[in-house]
């Protein structure tokens, strides 16, 4: 029997890259029909998040077609959240779910080998960028910073890889096991433990529309995602307190021996560096510890993920 999958694109704000999309996924629909490689009963989920523009109109508009369907948050809730929703919903009808961006960048192409390497057992599967050549240097060196810094910090995660995956239902299942408020999926994923493997692909230009992950937000989310799954911050401060401990008492008593010696000299530039260090350090102490408090204040409220507004799809599904 043919899978049932279910793709599972979030989209904010993406009315100049939406009509590329549908015509491309419509196409790549028909042609795993044709190869045998997927059911007829599965659906392409646009999760609308939020968006401010025509995002949800055009949306609605493709569940005209049977193989479509259009969910809408009722807020911007972020990226993760609205692939959260996606796969809450595709969990429902599907045997696997694969999640891409709405830009495409990802080439869709390799999907193929991603239902295959389903077929085969394996209930993740990674895509992962071969190369990143067509990013500029600093993009560059910032995304490889980011997967190598979070491996310093003891996350696991897959290097290269962002949010184009695919699941089978049993990994689906223990995903919506994790009830974390804040959500870091590249993170989460690879905790469910089950059979895993890559696929490689080269990432594509953005044909339409911003990039809806500028530094800031990227700097953000690398942020996010440490702080959700590492505590070594938090040690490192505590190791960096220890130091400065050590220091001021090396420092006490060589002012100690300069008073003995009548050697000491009235002065202000190290006293003032002493105080702004270490006031800077308590800062970044009590902030990082903030961070974490602010994560539990979030996790003990409880609250939904998403809401979500509207289902759209055809009528006579």
């Amino acid at each position: 029997m043919l899978p049932k999958v279910y793709f599972v694109i979030p989209c904010y704000n993406e009315e100049e890259m939406l009509p590329y999309t549908i015509e491309k996924m419509l196409q790549k629909f028909d042609d795993l029909l044709k190869k045998g490689l997927i059911s007829e009963n599965s659906r392409i989920i646009f999760v609308d998040d939020g968006s401010k523009d025509k995002t949800w109109q055009l949306i609605k508009e493709a569940t005209k077609d049977i193989k479509f369907v259009g969910v809408k948050l009722s807020r911007n809730c972020g990226h993760q959240n609205a692939l959260m929703a996606g796969m809450s919903y595709a969990l429902k009808f599907c045997d696997c779910a694969i999640t891409l961006d709405a830009d495409l960048q990802d080439d869709i192409n390799v999907i193929d080998e991603f239902i295959k390497k389903f077929e085969e057992g394996y209930d993740v599967v990674y895509g992962v960028r071969s190369s990143r050549k067509t990013d500029t240097f600093f993009k560059r060196f910032t995304a490889q910073s980011f997967y190598k810094l979070m491996r310093a910090f003891g996350v696991e995660i897959v290097y290269n890889h962002a949010d184009y995956r695919l699941l089978s239902k049993k990994a689906l299942e223990f995903l919506m096991q994790f009830e974390e408020r804040n959500l870091f999926l590249r993170g989460i994923i690879p905790l469910i433990g089950l059979k895993s493997t890559i696929v490689y692909y080269e990432r594509q230009e953005r044909i339409a529309g911003k990039t809806k992950y500028p530094l800031k937000k990227m700097l953000s989310f690398a942020f996010e995602g440490i702080t959700s799954f590492s505590v070594k911050p938090i040690k490192y401060i505590t190791f960096a307190g220890f130091l400065m401990f050590l220091l001021s008492i090396a420092i006490l008593i060589y002012a100690i021996v300069q008073k003995i010696r009548g050697q000491a000299i009235a002065g202000w530039t190290s006293l003032t560096i002493s105080i702004w260090f270490i006031g800077g350090l308590q800062l970044v102490a009590l902030g990082l510890i903030g961070e974490y408090i602010g994560k539990i204040y979030k996790e003990v409220k409880r609250r939904p993920l998403y809401l979500i507004e509207e289902i759209a799809k055809d009528e006579h599904e």
